[in-house]
């Protein structure tokens, strides 16, 4: 839970302070951007800038209080399950490893 936490966090504070612009000028730098990601390459890339970033009640700190929150109910729902009850990570290897056993034998 520590690592994922630490992960999200650092990684928004990051990219934050690692952006050549500030919040307020995400819509100059983006029209700039946006032309040479037009293409299919990036399709998915404009059409979150356009869709989401350059509407003017987008919020950057918006964007990671719902992140967070999805993380921490997540988290809280896992500590509420019951002790007897198998995390899938644990599944999907326990079935990987069947799986590979099954394969070598065959």
């Amino acid at each position: 839970a520590f690592s994922l936490l630490d992960s999200y966090i650092y990684g928004f504070v990051l990219q934050e302070t690692s952006l050549p612009f500030s919040p307020e000028e995400v819509p100059q730098a983006a029209a700039t951007m946006l032309p040479g990601a037009a293409g299919a390459e990036y399709a998915h890339f404009a059409e979150m800038v356009t869709a989401f970033a350059l509407k003017p009640d987008y919020s950057y700190t918006a964007e990671f209080e719902f992140g967070l929150e999805l993380i921490l109910d997540g988290l809280e729902r896992e500590a509420s399950a019951p002790a007897d009850a198998q995390p899938p990570a644990a599944v999907l290897t326990a079935g990987a490893s069947a799986g590979a056993k099954g394969h070598a034998s065959s």
